[in-house]
């Protein structure tokens, strides 16, 4: 394996808080030193001008692996995220068969092994096919290598169950990522309720069916003490009650998606099919509320929701068509572009929220350039320009919100474990 010195880059890790030129040395996978020495080396990268971050994770994916291998695999899934930066992923269990017993999980780390791109960590389900009635078996997941569960796609709905999972999750240190959906309210709707919804005639869904879970499950947390994270947050009224949580001292984190950062209920006019995701994209007002929650701290992490689908399955008419857009591969440039040039967030900050805040909640080691840590290293250049272009991306799924917008700032080297696994 080669000592590679990475020379001349701002090296930011929020993790110790450190941002400043620096030289970065990796030898056999790991992080040797962060400082001014360089030392002897097999292989030099010249990073100057460049941000040298540890490698960024994405802890809300879909790959589809079993089942929907025409939509995506893990193979196709890691090198897209190598694409776009990321050198670890937490995959969900809404698969076919669904991760809900040890032997599934475990064949998401062979086939991670195989594909040799990223890190691939399991989420495992909450209930048995994530049908909501039965507790999965956790400690057989546990045991197989999951770092939280989920029912991601479909809610939990019985609050009791819940609270049952969120016991057992505890007793295993392992986080439940809930998502939060009344279906009674929900119902049929395939956009957000308002006036949006009114003037294109599309049955809406309400932010109270996203907002009475994360307030119900929240109570359910601080009741039992364990470990919630409220997946993809989207309505004002949610970043409300998490704040205020988070302020009684209830143990629960929260993530946003780049698509409800950056778009709003006004992109479904085109009814395209590609603004069509669950949670739906909402107002503007919404949309201030999650960018000052990011800011102020109520929002940990930053997740792409990366959830394929096929050509075919995706271009049909808004109603009909499926939930869901990908965003490993747009993530950063869509980010620098919504809250760096913006001025939302600094770069520390947004860097944070893409390394070691999901690295805390999964709780793997990951997320970190300290000398000792694996080698997993994310190099990006905040000025490149580029068009984002979904016919060119690793994933075999092209459903992206953001074809076509000009952007600045990209991966362009992406190191796992000490070897570089992608580069421009």
């Amino acid at each position: 394996m080669k000592t590679i010195l990475i020379k001349n880059g701002t090296v930011i890790d929020p993790s110790c808080d450190m941002e400043t030129v620096a030289n970065v040395v990796i030898e056999r996978g790991k992080i040797k030193s962060v400082g001014k020495t360089a030392g002897k080396a097999s292989m030099t990268i010249d990073a100057k001008g460049l941000i040298v971050a540890p490698g960024l994770i994405d802890m809300h994916v879909h790959l589809r692996e079993p089942g929907n291998e025409d939509e995506e695999t893990i193979a196709s899934g890691s090198a897209a995220a190598v694409a776009g930066g990321f050198t670890s992923v937490a995959c969900m269990p809404n698969t076919d068969p669904p991760v809900d017993n040890e032997a599934s999980a475990e064949f998401v780390f062979l086939q991670a092994e195989r594909a040799r791109m990223a890190n691939i960590y399991p989420i495992g389900t909450i209930t048995m096919g994530r049908k909501g009635v039965d507790i999965a078996e956790i400690g057989q997941l546990s045991r197989g290598g999951v770092v939280g569960f989920s029912d991601d796609g479909d809610t939990v709905q019985n609050a009791g169950v819940m609270r049952i999972a969120l016991q057992y999750a505890k007793m295993f240190d392992r986080p439940i990522l809930s998502h939060c959906e009344d279906k009674t309210l929900v119902g049929s709707g395939v956009m957000h309720a308002g006036y949006m919804s009114m003037v294109l005639g599309l049955p809406g869904m309400p932010s109270a069916g996203e907002e009475i879970i994360v307030n119900r499950d929240i109570t359910l947390a601080e009741t039992t003490g364990a470990k919630l994270h409220i997946a993809h947050v989207s309505t004002a009224g949610s970043v409300d009650l998490i704040r205020r949580a988070k302020k009684r001292g209830v143990d629960v984190t929260a993530e946003v998606t780049p698509h409800h950062l950056a778009l709003t209920d006004e992109c479904v006019r085109t009814y395209g099919p590609n603004f069509k995701m669950n949670p739906p994209l909402r107002t503007e007002k919404d949309q201030k509320a999650l960018l000052k929650g990011l800011k102020d701290g109520t929002i940990d992490v930053i997740a792409s929701d990366h959830a394929p689908h096929t050509v075919e399955e995706k271009d049909v008419e808004f109603g009909l068509a499926p939930f869901g857009v990908i965003g490993m591969e747009s993530t950063l440039g869509v980010l620098f572009k919504t809250l760096i040039r913006k001025k939302v967030l600094t770069l520390s900050q947004m860097i944070a929220k893409l390394t070691v805040g999901p690295a805390r909640i999964l709780g793997i080691p990951k997320g970190t350039l300290q000398p000792g840590a694996d080698a997993d290293v994310t190099i990006i250049d905040p000025n490149v320009d580029w068009t984002i272009d979904a016919s060119k991306f690793k994933s075999k799924s092209r459903n992206c919100p953001f074809h076509g917008w000009k952007v600045k700032g990209k991966a362009v080297k992406t190191i796992v474990g000490g070897e570089i696994r992608y580069e421009e």
